[in-house]
């Protein structure tokens, strides 16, 4: 019986089956705060999406994701970053359910910021949908 009910869960389990694919011309930027601008704290960071919709972590709908944030690290690159779910720490915020925008307490000083889309699993698609990387300075 416990050998049945096993295979039964394996059967029921999502089967990783690879990179998602990002519909052609997707894009995902940054509408505010714009490069090069200083802002006062707290930091509210607005979302955009053309050629792909958002939907929450989880949710496997053809030409779909959600945002993650990556704050003060290394822009994406596909060669290190693509291949395993983004994580999420201090640099890597997630938007699992849907959000396009977040509000920061981020310390005075520079900050970068850049948007990743990653598919219902935090994998970013194939190839990857990112936005330019944004600078901007805290007072």
């Amino acid at each position: 019986m416990k050998k049945l009910f096993a295979v039964a869960l394996l059967a029921a389990a999502p089967a990783f089956a690879g990179k998602t694919p990002s519909p052609e011309g997707a894009q995902v930027y940054i509408i505010s705060p714009k490069d090069g601008e200083t802002v006062s704290g707290p930091v509210t960071v607005a979302f955009g999406a053309v050629g792909i919709g958002v939907a929450p972590a989880g949710v496997e709908w053809d030409n779909t994701g959600h945002h993650h944030l990556f704050i003060d690290r290394a822009p994406f690159d596909a060669a290190a970053d693509g291949m395993e779910p983004i994580p999420a720490d201090d640099n890597h915020k997630h938007f699992g359910g849907g959000q396009t925008q977040v509000t920061l307490d981020l310390a005075p000083g520079t900050h970068t910021l850049q948007l990743v889309m990653g598919d219902a699993f935090h994998v970013a698609h194939e190839p990857p949908v990112v936005s330019e990387v944004v600078t901007i300075t805290v007072e």
